[in-house]
C-alpha cells in the first residue's frame, strides 16, 4: 500500500512538472513576437518580344550576372528591318510631295498677287483713258475724229486686259486653293509615314533584347536557331538584390504587424546571421476561411498573408530559401 502512495505521489510531481513546463512553453510562446515560417523570392522579370523571328545569337548562360542594357541575345531582324526601310522610304516621297505642294502653293499666292496689281493698274489706266475719250468727245468739233477713236479704242483695250489680269488673279487663286488641299493631303500623309516608321522602328528595337534591370540568368528557356513566336518568353532574369519573403500570421496576431515595421530574416542557410527586412503588406483578406467562424477554434484557424521585403546587399539569399521571420515588437 506504500508503494502504491509512492507511485502515485511521483505520478502526480511527474504530471505537475509536465503541465508546468507546458503552460511555461505556452507563455513563452505567446509572449515571444510573432513572426512565422516562409520562403525567400527575388524580382522575377520575364523578358519576350512582340515578333516571332529567329534566335541568332545567345549572348548569355544561365546563372550569369547582367547589368542593365546589356545584349542578352538577338533575333533574325530582315523582315522588322525590311518594313522600317520601306516605311522610311514612303515618309521621304510624302515630305517630298509636301515641300512641292509648298512651292506650288507659294508660287500660285505670288501669281494671284500679281495678277490683281496688274488689274489694279490697267484699271486705272482704263479708266484714264475713258475719260479722255469723254473730254475729247465733249470738245469734237476741236479735235480729230481719229484722234477720238484712238483713244476710245485704247480705253477699250485697257478694259479688256483688265479682265484678262482679273481672270488670271481668279485662275491663280484656284491654282492656290488646289496647292493648299495637296499641301494638307500630304502632312497627313506625313503624319500616318511617322506613326509607320514609328511602329516599324519599335519592331526593329524588339529584335535586341537587354537587360532592363541588373539581375542574374535564371532561365533560357530556347536555344540559338529556335524560331520563337510573339510574347514568348526568352530569358527569365532575378534581381537578388530586392528579395521578399512571405509567411502567415495567424487571425489572433495580426493586430501585431503593421505595413512598415521592422522584422528580422533567418536563413537556414546562415543561421547565425539576421537580416533586416521591412514588412510591405498585409493582406487584408484570410487565406483560409472557414464557413463558421463563431468559434475560438475557428477563429484561429483564419491566417494572413504577411509580405517582407529583404534587404540582401551581399546577395546572400538566393530565391526559394527558407527563411524564418521574426516581426519586431511594437514599442521597440
Amino acid at each position: 500500500m506504500r508503494r502504491v502512495v509512492v507511485v502515485l505521489a511521483v505520478l502526480v510531481v511527474v504530471l505537475s512538472v509536465l503541465i508546468t513546463a507546458r503552460l511555461w512553453t505556452q507563455s513563452r510562446a505567446l509572449s515571444a513576437p510573432s513572426g512565422g515560417s516562409g520562403e525567400v523570392e527575388g524580382i522575377t522579370v520575364d523578358l519576350s518580344s512582340r515578333v516571332g523571328a529567329r534566335i541568332v545569337e545567345m549572348r548569355v548562360r544561365e546563372g550569369q550576372a547582367v547589368k542593365k542594357g546589356d545584349l542578352l541575345l538577338r533575333l533574325d531582324c530582315a523582315d522588322p528591318l525590311a518594313a522600317l526601310a520601306e516605311a522610311e522610304a514612303r515618309l521621304s516621297v510624302s515630305r517630298a510631295q509636301a515641300e512641292a505642294s509648298e512651292r506650288t502653293r507659294h508660287a500660285a499666292n505670288a501669281s494671284q498677287d500679281a495678277a490683281r496689281a496688274q488689274a489694279e493698274a490697267l484699271q486705272a489706266q482704263a479708266d484714264a483713258a475713258v475719260r479722255q475719250a469723254r473730254r475729247l468727245a465733249a470738245v469734237q468739233s476741236d479735235v480729230a475724229a481719229s484722234s477720238l477713236d484712238q483713244t476710245e479704242a485704247s480705253a477699250s483695250g485697257m478694259t479688256r486686259q483688265v479682265t484678262a489680269a482679273r481672270a488670271q488673279a481668279a485662275a491663280s487663286a484656284e491654282q492656290a486653293r488646289a496647292a493648299d488641299a495637296a499641301l494638307r493631303a500630304a502632312e497627313a500623309q506625313i503624319k500616318a509615314g511617322e506613326a509607320q516608321v514609328t511602329r516599324a522602328r519599335l519592331l526593329a528595337d524588339e529584335c535586341d533584347i537587354r537587360a532592363p534591370r541588373d539581375a542574374e540568368v535564371a532561365k533560357l528557356p530556347h536555344e540559338a536557331g529556335e524560331l520563337v513566336t510573339p510574347s514568348s518568353t526568352l530569358v527569365r532574369l532575378v534581381d537578388l538584390s530586392e528579395m521578399k519573403a512571405t509567411f502567415y500570421l495567424p487571425n489572433a496576431e495580426v493586430s501585431a504587424v503593421k505595413p512598415g515595421g521592422r522584422a528580422w530574416v533567418v536563413a537556414d542557410a546562415y543561421p547565425g546571421e539576421k537580416f533586416e527586412g521591412t514588412v510591405k503588406t498585409v493582406a487584408l483578406e484570410a487565406e483560409f476561411t472557414p464557413r463558421n467562424i463563431q468559434t475560438r477554434t475557428d477563429r484561429d484557424r483564419l491566417v494572413y498573408p504577411i509580405e517582407i521585403a529583404v534587404a540582401n546587399p551581399a546577395g546572400k539569399l538566393r530565391d526559394g530559401m527558407p527563411v524564418q521571420v521574426t516581426l519586431e515588437r511594437s514599442g521597440r
